[in-house]
C-alpha cells in the first residue's frame, strides 16, 4: 500500500511540474491562456507548491531583484541556478527576459558585495552565458571588466599584488574566482563581440601574467586560465602573435607543462627516465596539461621562426617525449594525452624531432645508431590503436601518420626502426597484402579507404618507409593498392620520389626470392593457377574476341562512359591519344637502382 502511494504521488508531481512549466511560459507573455485555462493552471501550480516543488518565473525574479537585499539576492539566484544547472538549450521566447537578467546580475556584481552573493550571481551568469543570444549586456567593455576583475586577471603590477593575496583567499573567495573564469570561458566562446573586447582590454597580457604564478595555482583556477587562453588563441588568430612575441606565452606554457608533468632534466633536451613503478599522473595534473597542450598547439601554428624559437621547440619536443612515456589514471586519458602530444609534435619543425630519439644519458640501441626508440614505439602503438578503432580516421589517425611520415623522411634511424616494425622482410606471400592482422595489413587496407585524405596519408607513410622506391612499395602492397599514390605522384612508370635516402639495402628472405616469379604484381601475392580461357581457341577465335573487346571499349569511349588513358614518359596519366603521340624520353642518364 505504501509503494502504491509513493507511485501515485510521484506521477502527480510530474504532472504538476509540467503544468507549472507551461504556466511560467505563459505568465512571461508567451501564448496567453484563456481565463478558464489560466485558473486551472494556477490551481495546479498551487498543488505543486503544496508538494514542495516550485518553478521560478523570470518576471518574478527580475521584479524581486529590484528591491532584494544581498541575502535575498543570494537565495533567489542560488535557487534559479539549482533549477537550471543542467539546462543547455533555452526557449527563444524568453530571450529578452534572460538578457535583462544578465544585465541585472552584472549591476549587482559591480557593487561591493560579499563573496557568497558574488558566487550566486556568477553561477547564474554562467548558466545564462550558455545562450549566445543574450550576451549583449556582458559582451561590453564594462561587463568584461567586471568579470576579469573578479577573476583576478588585471595586467601589470596589480597582478603581482593579487597573486600574493591569492594564497590567503578564503574558500568562498576562491570559488568566486573560479566561477568568474568559467563565465569568461563561456562568454568568449559564444560571443565574437566579447572576443573583440578581450583584444581591446589586452586580456592576453593578464592571462600570461598569471602564468608566472602557475606553481601556486589552485587546480580549477589554473585549469580555466589555461582554457581561456586556449579559447582566445583559437578564436582570434591576431592574438597569437601578441602572445608569442610580446608575452612569451610559448615559453611560459612550456614551463607550466614542465612543472605539471614533473619533468626533471638530465641533459639539455633530455628528461630523466620515468620510473616504471611510479604512480600514474594525477587526474588534475593531466587536465591542466591537456589545456596547456591545446593552447601551445594554437601558438605554434606559424611558419615564421627564429633561433630562439628553435631552442624552445626542442625543449617542447623533449617535454612531449616525457609525456609519451607517462601513464595516467585510465587508458582513455593516456590515449587523449598522447593525441594532444601528437598534434603539437606535428606543429614543430621536423628537424627538432631528433629529440625524440636522442637521449645521450639514457642511451639507446646500437642496432639503430645508439638512438632510443622507446617514444617511437609508443607512437606506433598509438597509431595501431587508432586504426583498430575503425572510426574517425580523419582526426584520430591522420595526425600520427603524418608525424611518422615526416619524421621518417628526415631521420634515418627512426625510419629504419619503423620499417623493421611495419614492413619486416616478406616471408608469407600466399595471402593478399591487405588480408591479415599485422600493422602492414591494416595500413595497406587503408590505401583504398573511401576518405581521400586517409588513403593518401597511409600510402605516403608506406612509400616513405620504402625510401620512395616504387618497386619496393609494390613488393609490400601490390600494384592495385598502390595505384592511387602512383597516379598522384606521377610514378606509374616506376622510379623513385624526390627525397634522397641513404644507400642501405633491403635484404629479401629466401621464401620471397623463391616465390617472386609467381607473384601477381597487381594483387601482390601468389595466386592459385587459373585455367587459361583462350587455351582451346583457334587463332581466328582469338582474333574475333579481341576485335569484339576493342569495339566494346570504342563504344563506351564514344558515349563518354569511359576514357582510355595511357602513361606518359614522365609517369603521369593522360588520354590515350596523347600518350601515343608523345615521343619517348631519353633515359640513358637515369640512375639504375
Amino acid at each position: 500500500m505504501l509503494c502504491l502511494s509513493v507511485v501515485i504521488r510521484t506521477n502527480r508531481m510530474k504532472r504538476c511540474v509540467n503544468s507549472a512549466h507551461r504556466v511560467r511560459l505563459r505568465l512571461n507573455g508567451v501564448d496567453p491562456l484563456t481565463p478558464t485555462a489560466c485558473k486551472l493552471a494556477l490551481r495546479r501550480q498551487t498543488k505543486l507548491a503544496e508538494l514542495g516543488i516550485h518553478i521560478m518565473d523570470l518576471n518574478s525574479i527580475l521584479s524581486q531583484l529590484e528591491t532584494a537585499n544581498e541575502e535575498d539576492v543570494e537565495k533567489l539566484l542560488h535557487r534559479y541556478s539549482q533549477e537550471n544547472t543542467k539546462t543547455f538549450t533555452f526557449d527563444q521566447k524568453e530571450e529578452s527576459l534572460r538578457s535583462k537578467l544578465c544585465q541585472r546580475v552584472l549591476t549587482i556584481l559591480r557593487k561591493q558585495t560579499r563573496p557568497s552573493c558574488q558566487k550566486a550571481c556568477l553561477e547564474t551568469l554562467r548558466i545564462l552565458s550558455r545562450d549566445k543570444r543574450v550576451l549583449a549586456p556582458v559582451a561590453t567593455r564594462e561587463g568584461m571588466l567586471v568579470l576579469t576583475n573578479l577573476a583576478g586577471l588585471q595586467a601589470g603590477p596589480e597582478e603581482a599584488d593579487h597573486n600574493q593575496k591569492a594564497s590567503t583567499q578564503s574558500e568562498e573567495e576562491l570559488r568566486v574566482v573560479v566561477e568568474a573564469l568559467k563565465c569568461l570561458c563561456n562568454v568568449v566562446y559564444n560571443s565574437p563581440a566579447a572576443q573583440q573586447v578581450c583584444v581591446d582590454i589586452q586580456l592576453a597580457r593578464g592571462l600570461c601574467a598569471s602564468l608566472h604564478t602557475a606553481r601556486s595555482w589552485h587546480h580549477e583556477v589554473g585549469l580555466f586560465i589555461l582554457r581561456l587562453l586556449f579559447l582566445l588563441s583559437a578564436l582570434r588568430p591576431d592574438v597569437r602573435g601578441v602572445l608569442r612575441k610580446d608575452c612569451h606565452a610559448v615559453r611560459l606554457l612550456a614551463e607550466v607543462l614542465e612543472h605539471t608533468l614533473n619533468v626533471r632534466w638530465v641533459g639539455t633536451y633530455e628528461a630523466a627516465r620515468t620510473d616504471p613503478q611510479a604512480l600514474p599522473l594525477p587526474a588534475e595534473n593531466n587536465e591542466r596539461a591537456m589545456e596547456a597542450l591545446k593552447a601551445l598547439f594554437n601558438l605554434t601554428l606559424t611558419e615564421v621562426r627564429d633561433e630562439e624559437d628553435n631552442h624552445q621547440f626542442r625543449l617542447i619536443a623533449a617535454i612531449l617525449r616525457h609525456l609519451l612515456m607517462l601513464k595516467t589514471e585510465t587508458e582513455d586519458k593516456t590515449e587523449e594525452a598522447h593525441s594532444h602530444a601528437v598534434n603539437l609534435l606535428n606543429n614543430l619543425p621536423v628537424s627538432c624531432l631528433d629529440v625524440l630519439i636522442d637521449t645521450p644519458v639514457q642511451g639507446g640501441q646500437e642496432k639503430y645508431g645508439g638512438k632510443n626508440i622507446e617514444a617511437v614505439q609508443v607512437l606506433l602503438d598509438f597509431m595501431e590503436k587508432r586504426i583498430d578503432k575503425g572510426s574517425n580516421y580523419k582526426e584520430g589517425l591522420t595526425p600520427v601518420l603524418s608525424l611518422l611520415t615526416e619524421a621518417s623522411r628526415c631521420h634515418r634511424e627512426l625510419r629504419r626502426y619503423l620499417k623493421a616494425q611495419v614492413l619486416p622482410p616478406l616471408k608469407d606471400v600466399k595471402s593478399r597484402p591487405e588480408v591479415g592482422t599485422t600493422i602492414r595489413n591494416k595500413l595497406v587496407r587503408l590505401m583504398t579507404h573511401v576518405d581521400m585524405g586517409v588513403k593518401q596519408t597511409a600510402a605516403e607513410f608506406l612509400f616513405v618507409l620504402c625510401k620512395e622506391s616504387v618497386d619496393n612499395l609494390l613488393k609490400y602492397t601490390g600494384y592495385g593498392n598502390a595505384a592511387g599514390l602512383l597516379v598522384a605522384r606521377g610514378l606509374l612508370a616506376g622510379g623513385r620520389g624526390e627525397t634522397q635516402y641513404s644507400e642501405d639495402e633491403d635484404s629479401d628472405t629466401e621464401e620471397y626470392k623463391s616465390a617472386k616469379p609467381f607473384i601477381n604484381p597487381i594483387t601482390g601475392h601468389v595466386e592459385e593457377p587459373m585455367p587459361n580461357p583462350i587455351e582451346d581457341m583457334t587463332e581466328e577465335q582469338k582474333e574475333y574476341e579481341a576485335e569484339k573487346l576493342a569495339n566494346m571499349f570504342d563504344k563506351l569511349s564514344r558515349q563518354n562512359l569511359i576514357r582510355p588513358m595511357g602513361v606518359r614518359p614522365d609517369g603521369t596519366l593522360a588520354p590515350l591519344e596523347e600518350t601515343l603521340c608523345d615521343p619517348p624520353e631519353d633515359n640513358s642518364e637515369s640512375d639504375s637502382d
